[in-house]
């Protein structure tokens, strides 16, 4: 269990192929996802098994709210010669997070709260605090008062401060508290998480951590309800999406897919299912906001497609198409130049809870889509996105660490919007 939820922590921290612009077809009528894409999908995805890449790949699409594309390949559970299906369930991780910031918004439309608010009005914990300005002649901590208070805003888009592992004196605090220790609850959790310092004031960085993991805690303040039931009402029940829990149930064992760990020389081996499945199986007290959920591809598209119909799903409205177009809004001000790894991910800003896609790539080695989208993925290497522009949502599942180091996702986008052509293309 120790060593699964390190991985966590520190992860909270095609041939063939030509180029297509990522633009929507040329006629109305047309089908962006067409026979060609399919085809493409299904290469790129078998060739990942055939290869030895990951051991079960799974995708569903869906383009103007109709499934245009599903396919499986390879094992859920290889050793018990379990093939991937549609009704595999998959450690989403970070997919979790939106989640979150779905439960979390559906409290601002109804004004519990405004996003500059300081944080601390609604949790106390995080009051008054302290940031790392770096150790003395004798290895002690010298700390300063934050400049301005932890906003809501900040929670949202990874800018509160809070500390990642980079620095050793912070990563020992971090260890110490224990914050995520799963016989937490949230209330624990927070006041662990205040009581270490912050890495940077708030609003100067964009470091991924802990946020969205406050951000529950949030919901659970302010709805004066359990988190994991708020969401339970508020958005897994009303859109059906009845295979997503925290705590796996027991008749639904059999479909729960199996974690692969590929070594540096490309081996597959299983996590043991002792670490991989622990968090699970069993009904801890911690119920994150940033990770823990498990799902399956239709369950995670109801979400998905919620969002590209900006808020509904059939009759169900989860939000207003104000809300979603907010949170799909990139926040991140350019005067904000330091951002640790999210400039990896390509052209992208980060909205509330999402990574926002703000222009084409600037070259065809980055991931490819459509200029407005927005996405996020799991340290198991899962992905979604939604697009605005063609109308689609794409669900990718696998279970594989270390995350993505296969390039997966870009693969993936490539075979469903063609390699990046700067000469041909026209993001909107």
């Amino acid at each position: 269990m120790k060593i699964i939820i390190s991985l966590l922590l520190v992860i909270f921290l095609i041939s063939g192929i030509q180029p297509v612009s990522g633009q929507p077809a040329n006629k109305k009528s047309d089908p962006f996802i067409s026979a060609v894409v399919k085809k493409r999908i299904d290469s790129m995805l078998s060739n990942f098994i055939d290869e030895g890449k990951t051991a079960g790949l799974s995708a569903l699409i869906f383009e103007k709210g109709k499934e245009v594309y599903f396919n499986a390949f390879g094992y859920a559970d290889k050793e018990a010669n379990v093939r991937m299906n549609r009704s595999t369930i998959v450690r989403i991780f970070s997919m979790t997070k939106p989640v979150t910031g779905v439960a979390l918004m559906t409290l601002y439309e109804k004004g519990a709260f405004q996003l500059d608010d300081p944080l601390a009005k609604y949790a106390p914990e995080f009051s008054n605090m302290q940031v790392y300005k770096g150790v003395d002649a004798n290895g002690k901590i010298m700390l300063e008062p934050a400049r301005r208070p932890i906003t809501i805003r900040d929670i949202t888009r990874h800018t509160a401060g809070f500390p990642g592992t980079d620095i050793p004196a912070l990563a020992t605090l971090v260890k110490n508290a224990d914050a995520f220790n799963p016989n937490n609850s949230l209330t624990q959790m927070a006041a662990k998480l205040a009581s270490v310092p912050l890495q940077f004031h708030p609003g100067d960085e964009w470091l991924y951590g802990p946020s969205v993991d406050v951000q529950a805690y949030l919901v659970e303040r302010i709805s004066g309800k359990p988190f994991d039931q708020y969401i339970q009402e508020i958005i897994l029940d009303p859109l059906g999406m009845i295979h997503t829990h925290y705590v796996v149930p027991e008749k639904d064992k059999k479909q729960f897919a199996a974690i692969y760990f590929r070594s540096n020389e490309g081996a597959l081996s299983r996590v043991p299912d002792e670490q991989a499945s622990t968090f699970n199986l069993k009904n801890w007290k911690l119920k994150p906001g940033g990770w823990g959920l498990t799902s399956t591809l239709d369950d995670y598209t109801k979400f998905a497609q919620m969002l590209v119909n900006k808020g509904a799903l059939g009759k169900v409205r989860i939000l207003k198409p104000e809300t979603v177009a907010l949170m799909a809004t990139n926040q991140l001000p350019d005067t904000l130049t330091k951002r640790s790894w999210l400039p990896g991910k390509g052209n992208v800003g980060f909205g509330i809870d999402f990574a926002v896609r703000v222009g084409p790539p600037a070259s065809r080695e980055e991931t490819n889509g459509a200029t407005g989208e927005f996405y996020w993925d799991g340290a198991a290497s899962t992905l979604f996105w939604v697009d605005p522009v063609n109308e689609i949502t794409a669900v990718l599942f696998t279970q594989l660490f270390p995350y993505d180091q296969v390039k997966l996702h870009k693969t993936f986008r490539d075979a469903v919007y063609g390699v990046y052509s700067p000469s041909t293309a026209k993001n909107k």
